[in-house]
């Protein structure tokens, strides 16, 4: 029985640490979001012109940095605004939801890894066209949370139901 218990703990350990990460990248999207907001068009370019222009100078086929590149020059006003609104309402929606389970509000688990799991779908789709290893990882994590977020589900259930 003794493994059991510390197996269960570690768990719990590995969840609550998974959930502080997410914290983190909650945190990370509302400050983009912020950024994003009140930065002008022109210095946004000027940023990602910076960031890679090296990788320009050694390879000036690069198509992910010409890519990145030139969507920045035709990125839009609007689309400026529209992606701070996106990265706003998935960082609070994320935070929300992150702080809930946190406090082990029972309806926040599914809830969780119904949202979580519409996350993955999503960066499953950008995964399989832009081939990131920076998105694999994001959905793998991703992928880890729900599962350790559907058995924290299953062991507070059950916790519950043995105290009735």
């Amino acid at each position: 029985m003794e493994p059991v218990l510390i197996k269960e703990k570690e768990y719990l350990n590995l969840f609550k640490i998974s959930l502080f990460i997410k914290g983190v990248n909650a945190i990370g999207d509302l400050m983009a979001a912020i950024v994003i907001w009140f930065t002008s068009k022109a210095v946004l370019i000027i940023f990602i012109l910076d960031l890679f222009q090296n990788e320009l100078s050694d390879n000036p086929k690069d198509y992910i940095a010409n890519f990145i590149v030139n969507s920045a020059a035709t990125f839009a006003v609007s689309s400026q605004y529209v992606l701070s609104i996106y990265l706003f309402i998935h960082g609070v929606i994320k935070m929300f939801l992150l702080i809930c389970l946190f406090k082990k509000k029972l309806w926040a688990y599914p809830t969780s890894i119904i949202v979580f799991s519409l996350l993955i779908g999503y960066e499953s789709y950008i995964f399989y066209f832009n081939h990131s290893l920076w998105t694999l990882s994001f959905t793998l994590f991703d992928i880890l949370l729900v599962l350790l977020t559907g058995h924290e589900y299953g062991v507070l259930r059950k916790k519950l139901k043995n105290t009735k």
